[in-house]
Order: structure tokens, then sequence, then C-alpha cells
């Protein structure tokens, strides 16, 4: 008899100690725009896919937060984020001073800079020639902000679109002379379009740029989680796993 009172005062006691802990897990949601390869894009069962999420999940992975990937438009990204409806914004997210200003940023986890897109005829070969000229951007990106800041943002030259897939699009089909985009995006569109005839042109006037990680202004511990597992892949040779696999070496 008294042992099976023992037994059922530890089971109670495992009870109490495991509620609580059930009670407070729970999933982070993290934004991503996939319409941006090779950082993010949809596979064939909707889910979100690219270098952003292998980061994210090996993040995850390290500090035992459970991280789910969702498709946010660019547009709604920020908003998303600040109304709360996404923990997370994980869509290779150039940090500015701007930015910072609304929401909080891990430590940079990926350098890009962007690259002008034109047709393979043209005599484009630099910022400075693309005056006059009609110019494709992702709105909000910042490729729009270097166009905004070389022409003005009020230049009716400036043709923007929700996403840069959209915006090489329309250089292909001949409504713009120039794209400007982010560089490993551009380049992957490339890459994966040989039959597109453009080429890449590198104005030396532009700035290396870092992407990193947003979380809501003044979500530090979340923030703290998030750099920790950051700094664990990047010291025990995760990160440059996955940056080969969609870079190579």
């Amino acid at each position: 008899m008294k042992s099976a009172r023992s037994l059922i005062a530890t089971l109670i006691a495992c009870a109490c100690v495991i509620a609580p802990a059930t009670a407070s897990a729970r999933t982070y949601t993290a934004g991503a725009e996939a319409t941006f390869a090779p950082f993010e894009s949809l596979n064939q069962k909707r889910e979100v896919v690219g270098f952003d999420a292998d980061i994210i999940a090996a993040i995850g992975k390290k500090t035992g937060l459970d991280i789910k990937m969702v498709n946010t438009p660019w547009e709604g990204l920020f908003m998303s984020l600040n109304n709360g409806d996404i923990d997370i914004a994980a869509s290779a997210i150039t940090i500015t001073p701007d930015r910072q200003k609304t929401m909080d940023f891990s430590q940079p986890y990926f350098e890009a800079q962007q690259l002008i897109v034109v047709p393979t005829g043209s005599k484009i070969t630099s910022m400075a020639d693309l005056k006059g000229k009609k110019i494709g951007v992702q709105t909000g990106t910042t490729g729009d902000i270097v166009a905004q800041d070389t022409f003005g943002k009020t230049s009716p030259d400036i043709r923007r679109y929700e996403s840069i897939t959209l915006a090489v699009q329309e250089l292909r089909d001949g409504g713009l002379q120039a794209v400007i985009g982010d560089n490993a995006v551009v380049k992957n569109y490339l890459k994966n379009n040989p039959g597109a005839k453009f080429k890449l042109v590198d104005d030396k006037g532009f700035k290396k740029e870092y992407y990193g990680i947003a979380v809501r202004k003044g979500n530090k511990q979340l923030l703290d989680q998030i750099n920790k597992g950051l700094g664990a892949i990047k010291a025990d040779g995760t990160y440059q796993s996955i940056y080969n696999k969609y870079f190579g070496k």
C-alpha cells in the first residue's frame, strides 16, 4: 500500500513538472517573401525553402526554438512583424538605419550588394548611364532605395514591382532598360535562365550591405536566442555548409 501511494505521488510530481513546460512551449513564425530565390522560394508542397529557411532551421535546432517559416508578401512583411502576426522576419533583409528604428536585427549573417541587370547589347556601364532610362526595382528594397537616392524619390523613371522576378521579366519583355537588385538574387536568375541574354553591371559606388534577422523592437529575449544560434552554427561549420549549398565554395 505504501509503495502504491509512493508511486501515485511520484506520478503527480512528474505531471506537475511536465505541465508548465508543455504550456510554455510555442511555435515562432518567421515571415519570408518567397519570390527571392535562392534565399526563399516555394517548393511543390508550397513550403518556404532556400538559404534563409535552412539558416532559420539550423538556428532552431541549436537553440531548441520551434520556428515555422511562412510566406509573407514583402510589402507587408515589416507591418506583419510589428503587428505581431509573425515573430521573426527572415527574408534577405538588409540592415539599414531606418529599419533599425522600428525593428531589432540579429548580427549580420550575409554580405551583399546591388547589381544592375541589362540586356547583353546594352551600353550601360554604371548608375550614371541610367539617367533618363526606365529602371525596374522591387518596391521597398535597397535596390529601390539606391535608385531613389540617385534619381530622386519621385522620379518617373523608377518602376516598382512586387518582386524582383517580375521586374526582370519586364526587362526581358522590353518594357525596361535596366533592373537594380541584390547580387545573389540576380545572379541566381541568370544562372537559371541562360537564354535571357542579360549581363550584370557592377557600379563601383555600390556599397556592401549586410542581411540580418529581424524581430519586433525590444524583443531582446528572442533576439538573444537567435544570435546565440547564429553564433553556434557559424562556429561548428553548419553555416558554411549551408552557404556552400547555395553559393558554392
